[in-house]
């Protein structure tokens, strides 16, 4: 399965409160992405905002957030591949990833580093060691993680249930 895949989404700024970007607090940070290119009715438009540290809506998502949300899903699908692969039965997954952005004089910044905290619940109690493992292998097999340029750690709870 090896090629280039391409993607595209569409992202509609929707935030002009009738004056434009006339000034830094005179416009919305509000915008929706969309799907690219066709209409889905099943796939819901994500409605995002800027952090409200830089005036934007508390109540949508922000890029940090879905940087974040791209990069656990990324491991979650990575991780469930592998398990599936190497015989373990995952009934459960959840995350709780945190990031740590830092800003630099001239307006700009960047992540520092990501931490993902996947609590894993597989089938077979006699796995929980071999399942924790295959963490390691989900990272580096996931895609996201590999293009960004910073760490991207785990922090793994595998229990049976």
């Amino acid at each position: 399965m090896n090629g280039v895949h391409d993607y595209a989404v569409r992202v509609d700024w929707t935030g002009n409160r009738g004056t434009g970007t006339s000034h830094y607090k005179a416009y919305g940070r509000e915008h929706v992405i969309s799907p690219a290119g066709r209409a889905s009715a099943e796939k819901e438009p994500i409605r995002g905002s800027s952090d409200p540290t830089f005036h934007g809506d508390n109540d949508r998502w922000n890029p940090e957030e879905l940087l974040l949300a791209a990069l656990s899903q990324c491991h979650l699908l990575s991780y469930l591949h592998v398990a599936a692969r190497n015989g373990v039965t995952v009934t459960a997954y959840t995350d709780a990833p945190i990031g740590t952005m830092k800003q630099v004089a001239g307006g700009g910044g960047h992540f520092t580093s990501v931490t993902l905290r996947p609590r894993v619940t597989i089938a077979d109690p006699d796995q929980v060691d071999f399942a924790q493992s295959l963490h390691a292998e989900a990272a580096r097999e996931c895609f996201i993680a590999s293009s960004v340029n910073f760490p991207v750690g785990h922090e793994p709870v595998t229990v049976a249930g």
